[in-house]
């Protein structure tokens, strides 16, 4: 074990639950990294020491429960090795600014494969004749199966494992529906897995069922008395995805009726399942103790993935797998990446002109080239926006729950038609006026405000910047230069633009201007308005 947590100057991360070797090792290798291991640790015992961690990786044995999360400290990331977050409450981590992330790839084909077994086992009888064959009998007859060939299996749920499972029941023949409320398409596995309207269809039509979804409002009880009396007699149900999305009261009375021919089940509403449970030695069930994600490979890849994704979470250098920060990534294209840093500028610069309170903002991206990283500059726009409005910290986790207990929409525009230069516009509705900023990035890779408010610029986003609207009239440019000159502070780049009587000066400056100076501007005749923003420091990759 490393040094305790309490050393400062470092990222200190917190292994909750047993992981493969694998995984703690890419983390105590890393430089300026210290990592404490305690397992099994109690609600209470959890909760006092959690916020003395900047990241915690669990399994899911780990109950990050409100109270544990009720004072986060210094607490940025929950790392999970696998694929289930209903261990932690994410509600609770949201508002705290806890970032959770799972490791849903790194699993997907032994969970899917796991499932597949069952559906296998159950439909040949494995169970019930290996047990027999224990105990010294023998009684083929009494285990005639099914053949997969020619069945037709039902998946609720069309993610990875989804899909894995979907493509090996092709391969042995099967033919495949699917219910997925968020999969927007007719087909999928270019064309052979047939979507349905609602589950109640997809049950009345399959032989086999089989569960690939979270464990939420949604999905709880889903398959009750109901469903099971619209389904085919003789249903075969498979779950390995999580506890409780089956009726276990409703899957006993259609296992005694002869509704349901059989279940093959690896997930439970409470784990350790009861040694007195009624699904325990039925004789119509086959049951494994959550074993889908328990290979050797597996439990290495979700031990490495866990700890490589809060990694590079810590370290600013991505977001994987964010499970409440959905759509939020940094590991984009350069170019993306780029435009990321631009809608951050921006919004940067036109926050300080918001002067009421807001009610919508709206970020548009412009360009085929931006659609997957659309998501991200919103998030990223909004932090920024939010940061220069209100004192709490925020980050891309709790942005969007901040602004909405606040009354704020949020939303995004994509316009994914292909253009020359893409472009990111920022709009923010408030009580009196509506602020608009935009920019692109040129081929010389460098970022531009092309308008703010409707006056047309041409600007760098870069370092100490002055906003100054004016009377539009002869004379205020000598006049502003002439202030910034006496003060000995050196304008650098200048953009002009004109509306109707009024316009616009947008300064990039060599050091951020003193506030006696920008006072003596405010009062000058014809100065209407003056704002100084702080931007970073330009550092531009070459996006050519």
């Amino acid at each position: 074990m490393s040094q305790s947590a309490t050393m400062t100057g470092s990222l200190n991360i917190l292994i909750g639950d047993k992981l493969s070797e694998a995984g703690i090792e890419l983390l105590r290798n890393t430089e300026g990294v210290h990592v404490d291991i305690k397992t099994g640790l109690g609600e209470d015992e959890l909760a006092e020491i959690v916020g003395n961690y900047d990241g915690m990786i669990i399994r899911s044995g780990v109950k990050a429960t409100a109270k544990v999360l009720a004072n986060p400290g210094r607490l940025r990331v929950i790392s999970r090795a696998g694929v289930g977050v209903d261990n932690v409450d994410l509600d609770a981590a949201t508002k705290g600014g806890v970032l959770v992330m799972n490791s849903a790839e790194a699993s997907t084909i032994t969970t899917a494969e796991h499932a597949f077994t069952l559906m296998m086992a159950l439909a040949r009888n494995i169970g019930p004749a290996y047990k027999k064959m224990t105990e010294g009998g023998w009684d083929r007859n009494k285990f005639v199966g099914r053949q997969l060939n020619g069945r037709t299996l039902g998946l609720v749920g069309l993610g990875r494992i989804g899909r894995t499972v979907a493509e090996r029941a092709l391969a042995f023949g099967m033919k495949v529906l699917a219910f997925d409320p968020v999969f927007n398409a007719d087909t999928a596995c270019d064309g052979q897995v047939k979507l349905v309207k609602s589950f109640d269809e997809l049950i009345s039509k399959i032989d086999f069922l089989s569960f690939h979804v979270p464990l939420n409002d949604h999905t709880r009880n889903m398959l009750g008395a109901d469903q099971f009396e619209r389904a085919k007699p003789g249903l075969m149900v498979i779950n390995a995805a999580r506890g409780g999305v089956i009726d276990t009261d409703a899957l006993l009375a259609a296992l005694e009726s002869g509704k349901c021919a059989g279940a093959a089940i690896d997930v439970y509403e409470k784990e350790p399942l009861e040694e007195d449970s009624p699904l325990r030695n039925h004789p119509k069930i086959l049951l494994t103790p959550h074993l889908g994600a328990s290979t050797e490979e597996a439990q290495e890849a979700v031990s490495n993935s866990a700890c490589e994704q809060a990694l590079e979470y810590l370290q600013g250098k991505g977001i994987r797998g964010a499970v409440n920060a959905a759509g939020v990534r940094l590991d984009l294209e350069p170019k993306q990446l780029s435009y990321v840093d631009l809608a951050q500028r921006m919004a940067r610069l036109i926050a300080p002109m918001v002067e009421s309170t807001i009610q919508e903002i709206v970020v548009t991206c412009q360009g085929e080239s931006l659609v997957g990283a659309a998501s991200t500059i919103e998030r990223m726009a909004l932090v920024e926006v939010l940061n220069s409005l209100l004192d709490v910290p925020i980050n891309v986790v709790n942005a969007e729950l901040l602004a909405e207990q606040r009354g704020i929409k949020i939303s995004s525009v994509i316009e994914g038609q292909p253009r020359a230069i893409a472009r990111v516009i920022i709009d923010i509705t408030t009580k009196d006026q509506p602020r608009r900023i935009a920019g692109a990035i040129y081929q010389d890779g460098k970022p531009r405000v092309l308008e703010i408010n409707g006056y047309h610029m041409d600007m760098v986003p870069d370092g100490p910047m002055v906003l100054l609207l004016n009377e539009d009239r002869p004379g205020m440019i000598g006049l502003v230069g002439n202030e910034f000159g006496g003060a000995g502070a050196n304008i650098s780049d200048m953009a002009l633009s004109r509306r109707g009587d009024t316009a616009m000066m947008l300064l990039n400056l060599d050091q951020t201007p003193d506030a006696a100076l920008l006072n003596r501007l405010r009062a000058r005749p014809g100065i209407l308005k003056i704002l100084s923003v702080q931007l970073p420091e330009l550092a531009v990759a070459d996006n050519s």
